[in-house]
């Protein structure tokens, strides 16, 4: 069951990543104002969620890469904040108002399976 977790989160991540580059336009429209040099930023997160996606499939990497991708979601939650109050579009389709307000506890929900998947035990079994 782990090895399953794991592949799931791996490919979650690595998909995510690849997002950034195939569709950064929902990407772009909730990076906060205040952030300089949006498109930038977009291609960096998703290069670091592709990345940490590909270390969770390494026993040598999977710790750090657990790490990397809790620091991670950390870091986009306000983003996530943000598109609460522009709205974000996927395929040219606004996201209804509960989802948005959904994906807030959602990061929660990914940094536990994070560490479930990659931080619970130093060496996880494979």
């Amino acid at each position: 069951m782990a090895v399953v977790s794991r592949t799931a989160l791996a490919l979650f991540f690595t998909i995510a990543g690849a997002a950034h580059f195939l569709t950064p336009g929902p990407y772009l429209a909730i990076v906060p104002p205040y952030i300089p040099w949006p498109g930038l930023v977009v291609a960096l997160s998703g290069i670091a969620e592709f990345l940490g996606g590909l270390g969770v499939c390494f026993r040598a990497t999977r710790f750090l890469a657990g790490w990397w991708l809790v620091a991670l979601l950390v870091a986009i939650f306000p983003a996530n904040i943000h598109a609460l109050s522009t709205g974000m579009a996927i395929g040219g389709h606004a996201l209804p108002a509960w989802m948005l307000w959904a994906r807030l506890p959602f990061q929660l929900l990914l940094i536990a399976w994070v560490w479930h998947a990659c931080l619970r035990n130093r060496q996880p079994d494979s």
